[in-house]
């Protein structure tokens, strides 16, 4: 849930990836980072886990606009995805107010795509919150691989296999090359802000 800093004039919320391991969170968060400098507020901050990292950083959109006067601040992580990171994921959902979702286009990560996907409902859960109220984009990343000749899923089969009953807004991706990062970025910002304006409007 988004914190109030009003002696700032500041409504801090929070964007995490979530996803498979491997599949692009990280890379994601590296090419905000290094391509949107000015929006960017202090360092990346990087916990290594034995081959996964959770990344955070503070993120300043900019033209986004106000919530009740006050300027918008993100705080943007990613989740290890590695199995054996369960509770960190877990833990780093803590508060979330929006959600990218970033799924392997691979063909050979498709069990992982939805297991991962099950484990962030199930998380969510477990904080009282729904899959299907939460601001929540998917990005089906790694869309560059078909140019090196390796088998990947159709958008229509990830659509189905993920989008179906969620039916929430959908981006192809090459994160590596920047491709369709800013557009999945900017589609969860505007959900997250369109969803805390009607939380703050049933507040009053």
């Amino acid at each position: 849930m988004a914190t109030f800093n009003l002696q700032k004039r500041e409504i801090e919320c929070k964007i995490v990836y979530y996803g498979p391991g491997r599949c692009g969170k990280t890379t994601n968060l590296d090419y905000i980072y290094s391509t949107f400098k000015k929006q960017v507020q202090g360092e990346m901050v990087s916990i290594n886990t034995e081959g996964d990292r959770t990344l955070f950083f503070d993120f300043l959109p900019i033209g986004i606009g106000k919530i009740k006067g006050c300027e918008v601040k993100v705080q943007l992580f990613t989740v290890p995805g590695q199995v054996q990171y369960s509770s960190t994921r877990k833990l780093v959902l803590k508060g979330v107010d929006g959600i990218v979702f970033v799924a392997d286009s691979l063909e050979v990560r498709r069990e992982k795509n939805l297991l991962s996907l099950k484990d962030l409902q199930q998380n969510l859960k477990e904080y009282g919150l729904s899959i299907t109220k939460i601001p929540l984009v998917l990005q089906y990343n790694k869309r560059d691989l078909a140019d090196e000749g390796m088998p990947i899923m159709s958008i229509e089969q990830m659509e189905k296999d993920l989008n179906r009953q969620l039916k929430v807004p959908s981006f192809p991706g090459a994160a590596i090359k920047g491709e369709g990062v800013g557009k999945t970025l900017q589609e969860c910002l505007k959900l997250t802000l369109i969803h805390l304006q009607k939380e703050l409007k049933w507040a009053d």
